[in-house]
């Protein structure tokens, strides 16, 4: 059925549909209103049977979610920011246990300074905790993975999360398909656990584990995560089936096949890429993109094959691994390794600042032209930065206090704000 609908409603809708049995929550902006609107459906008892769980923390949320997917449950939370750090401990261990938890993302900036605003610093900063990451590009496809994120959670006894931006889709109406309950019976089957907690028959999970053996652990949750890379695109086929519609995969190239520039990125950002894309074929210039809509396990044979004719490549982030660079660019790197094809890594729109189409138009033909840097800030304040970093430089040399280090970091945020 198709709505005007705010994604956060729409994720609920879809959630909804899933039939979840446990949903744990605990509201963070930009998330709120998808644990909102799930509480009032199961108030009006629109799903039942269900648990709706109102906890004290992040890290209840997570830790109710690892029990009752222990116990045999379809369970559910979603998170943000700094709740998702917070959790971050029982995020390992519910990976660690392959328990098929599927949580959404709101992304959002990390502080400090604090910021409520859209990047990819916390899902990436959880990259490595186990869990598959699926990125939305649009409202419709936040919607269409997290149904899929289910199946393919519950197939692999592995915790899911679906990233979508926040503001950018949590809280924007927009047109969007919402299936019928029947097409999501049909295509996601009642949950049946691997492993499931029974007091009748007692035993113990998580239980500490060996040099002897803890290695061994490790690399079987890394075997049994990299079976989704077979499994992500079968599903993905299944849900076009059932549903007429191409969403999910791995990753989605857009008009690349014969592009001597291929722009890389996660999430809603693709969308401007592919409209600044579309203007500059029109234009003559050989470019196309890539969305990259599974970031873990990494697709890399997938990202190779769709970049190997590639002259050059442009990964676009909203993210930073500060003292180094780009995170995603450094998987993409590694992905195209070998092919003597430069990577340029692009910081753009971190703590929500727009990435605007004339911006990436100056990019795209600055790196058309052979001109872009390995690294580049999108939009820098450069004045004000060079400014406040002279000042520093000035008071590192007369010895300066941590306190008006502190103070000048304070100055330049809230100047830039």
């Amino acid at each position: 059925m198709l709505k005007q609908i705010e994604g956060s409603q729409a994720v609920a809708e879809a959630i909804g549909l899933c039939r979840p049995e446990v949903i744990c929550a605990y509201p963070i902006t930009p998330q709120t209103h998808i644990v909102e609107n799930l509480g009032q459906m199961v108030d009006k008892g629109q799903i039942d049977p269900c648990e709706y769980i109102n906890v004290e923390s992040e890290f209840a949320a997570m830790s109710v979610a690892i029990g009752a997917s222990a116990a045999g449950a379809r369970a559910y939370t979603a998170t943000a920011s700094q709740g998702l750090l917070f959790m971050a401990e029982a995020v390992y261990n519910a990976s660690g246990l392959g328990l098929p938890i599927v949580m959404t993302i709101g992304n959002r900036a990390i502080g400090a300074p604090i910021n409520i605003w859209n990047d990819h610093q916390d899902s990436l900063s959880m990259r490595d905790a186990g869990w598959i990451q699926l990125y939305a590009e649009t409202n419709q496809e936040a919607v269409d993975l997290h149904i899929q994120a289910f199946r393919l959670a519950e197939e692999l006894s592995v915790p899911v999360m679906v990233c979508v931006d926040g503001f950018i889709l949590t809280h924007a109406y927009e047109r969007v398909d919402i299936p019928e309950q029947a097409q999501v019976d049909a295509y996601l089957p009642p949950f049946s656990p691997r492993q499931m907690l029974d007091p009748a028959n007692p035993v113990t999970i998580g239980a500490m584990v060996g040099p002897e053996a803890f290695m061994e652990v490790r690399y079987l949750a890394h075997y049994q995560q990299m079976q989704a890379l077979g499994l992500i695109p079968e599903l993905a086929e299944a849900f076009q089936q059932q549903f007429g519609r191409d969403s999910g995969g791995l990753v989605k190239p857009y008009r690349s096949a014969d592009a001597d520039t291929i722009v890389v990125a996660l999430g809603s950002v693709n969308g401007t890429i592919k409209d600044v894309v579309d203007e500059m074929r029109e234009q003559g210039v050989s470019i196309g993109s890539l969305s990259i809509c599974t970031y873990r396990p990494f697709p890399r044979k997938a990202v190779r094959s769709a970049l190997q004719h590639a002259k050059r490549i442009v990964v676009v982030e909203k993210s930073l691994a500060v003292g180094i660079g780009g995170i995603v660019a450094t998987d993409v790197q590694m992905a195209v390794a070998g092919l003597h094809k430069p990577v340029h890594t692009v910081i753009a729109g971190l703590g929500g600042r727009p990435i605007t189409r004339d911006s990436l138009r100056k990019l795209f033909h600055k790196a058309d032209q052979g001109h872009l840097a390995h690294l580049q800030f999108l939009d820098l304040k450069h004045a004000l930065v060079h400014e406040e970093i002279a000042r520093m430089e000035g008071q590192r040399h007369s010895g300066p206090s941590a306190e008006n280090i502190l103070r000048g970091m304070g100055t330049i945020a809230s100047q830039i704000r």
